[in-house]
């Protein structure tokens, strides 16, 4: 895995060739990311945003299926400490369906969430922490990160090293 970090510590890009990259990455967001957190993660269809948050949770010793909440719309994984929330707007029509399903109240001090599809509630959602933009690129991805608030670009410069 590949990185680049611009002469900001809040924005980064690192190449994932593959998906055991991807992989690794969730599992180095998963010793950087803290309860509070939130990221974005946007992208096509099928560039690894699930894949992202399976190596995640992987890495917090979560065992079990990891798949998108596309229909579900939220997937709750409970930890000893805090819990993860794993959304996926890929379905709404309407950024008002973010309120009437009372998830704000998700974002708290004891959760991390992560957010597929957050353009899909733009203007509801709290601001992210840590935004996540994977693309493709040849046959692997590229994963755009940057922080967002200070707590972002701490993650981000965990992630540098």
């Amino acid at each position: 895995m590949r990185h680049e970090a611009d002469d900001s510590p809040s924005r980064l890009r690192l190449d994932l060739p593959d998906e055991a990259a991807t992989l690794a990455l969730g599992a180095r967001l998963a010793a950087a990311l803290r309860p509070g957190m939130s990221v974005w993660l946007s992208g096509d269809l099928g560039a690894g945003k699930t894949t992202l948050v399976r190596g995640l949770l992987r890495a917090l010793h979560y065992h079990g299926r990891v798949k998108s909440p596309t229909f579900s719309l939220v997937e709750v994984y409970s930890f000893s400490s805090f819990n993860l929330y794993h959304f996926d707007l890929y379905r709404f029509a309407d950024p008002l369906e973010w309120e009437e399903a009372g998830f704000r109240e998700y974002f708290n001090p004891q959760s991390l969430c992560l957010v597929e599809w957050p353009e899909r509630a733009a203007g509801c959602l709290p601001e992210p922490d840590v935004e996540i933009r994977l693309a493709f690129s040849g046959e692997g991805r590229v994963a755009e990160l940057t922080g967002r608030t200070e707590a972002g670009r701490v993650c981000l410069r965990q992630l540098a090293i």
